[in-house]
């Protein structure tokens, strides 16, 4: 029973993982195709790419998810409880992502985790979820609206004098390689956070004792992501590139920049798993307010915030509500 539950965690978490890549993959590259630097094809591809490799990059944040937020009971019911975490973080995901909401695909799982272990009556590490979940959560956003204002203002006053066809110009091959980060960071991020699930997985049958990432997870889960990825999240990426407020290539090369140093620090410092989507969507709100306030479409905005505070909640209802038919039908 213990073999077949972890094969179907890994296939399930492999399926999250497309779902976060095809519902998160607006965050490298809305900016750059609402902006032009990008065609919507050439994007997708790079972004495919660049997650892919982003998720080789490390592994903190995926000891953080494995072994900081929960205590998984052993053997069979917790596996179930992992199980019912990743089926409640696919249901949300799928869910925003028909809304066309960029909502956080990371708190998802993290809401997921959580939920399953408060209704199987498991070990919740609220320190842990309240220093790496919960206050990145609140500071990110603003650092990331912080610095899109700030890099967007540089940018300004640094070529106040330039010739603003060739600006414009030059930016949007800059874009390229803000674009490029950004998908390094969601991979670097958003992928760890799969291999997490998993190696708490392993943990929990006893197939290994340490929550070290063997390579194979690795490999698995950032091929899964840049599937995903490919896929593209159109919904999402009309939301983020067009509807919160109209970009130029000065202003989506400020937001990326701004938004890819975010989830670089945070992951390699603090090893926290923090929202590649919250992170960007700000940083895209603080470039678009240095034309004027009224320029970013706040009504918007607040829709996906409260997308945002809805996420951890909603995820770990629908995870308890799983965990609740599994324990139940399988008796487990």
């Amino acid at each position: 029973m213990e073999t077949s539950l972890v094969i179907v965690i890994i296939i399930v978490g492999l399926i999250f993982d497309v779902t976060n890549g095809f519902h998160d993959a607006a965050n490298a590259i809305a900016t750059s195709i609402s902006t032009r630097a990008l065609t919507p094809r050439a994007a997708l591809v790079m972004a495919a790419v660049t997650n892919f490799f982003g998720a080789f990059l490390g592994t903190g944040v995926a000891k953080t998810v494995g072994g900081g937020i929960i205590a998984a009971p052993d053997g069979s019911p917790g596996l179930l409880l992992v199980l019912a975490a990743l089926i409640g973080a696919i249901t949300w995901n799928l869910i925003t992502w028909r809304l066309g909401l960029p909502t956080s695909s990371s708190h998802a799982l993290i809401g997921g985790l959580v939920g399953a272990a408060l209704a199987a009556a498991g070990t919740v590490h609220w320190n842990g979820v309240l220093e790496k979940v919960i206050l990145p959560m609140l500071i990110s956003p603003l650092v990331g609206l912080a610095l899109g204002y700030g890099v967007h203002t540089a940018i300004l006053w640094s070529f106040r004098r330039s010739n603003p066809r060739h600006t414009t110009r030059g930016f949007r091959f800059a874009q390229t390689l803000s674009a490029a980060a950004m998908g390094l960071g969601h991979g670097l991020q958003d992928a760890q956070k799969t291999m997490g699930v998993i190696v708490l997985a392993l943990v929990t049958a006893g197939w290994q004792d340490s929550l070290s990432v063997p390579l194979w997870v690795i490999a698995a889960v950032a091929a899964a992501m840049a599937l995903g990825t490919y896929g593209g999240g159109r919904r999402i990426i009309t939301t983020l590139g067009r509807r919160i407020v109209h970009l130029d290539p000065p202003r989506g090369f400020a937001a990326e920049a701004s938004a890819a140093s975010v989830l670089y620090v945070t992951a390699f410092l603090f090893k926290a798993p923090i929202s590649t989507t919250q992170t960007i969507t700000s940083a895209v709100m603080g470039a678009g307010a240095t034309r004027r306030l009224s320029a970013v479409r706040w009504g918007v905005a607040r829709t996906i915030v409260s997308a945002w505070v809805l996420t951890l909640p909603g995820a770990a209802l629908v995870a308890a509500a799983a965990w609740l038919l599994l324990h139940f039908s399988t008796g487990i």
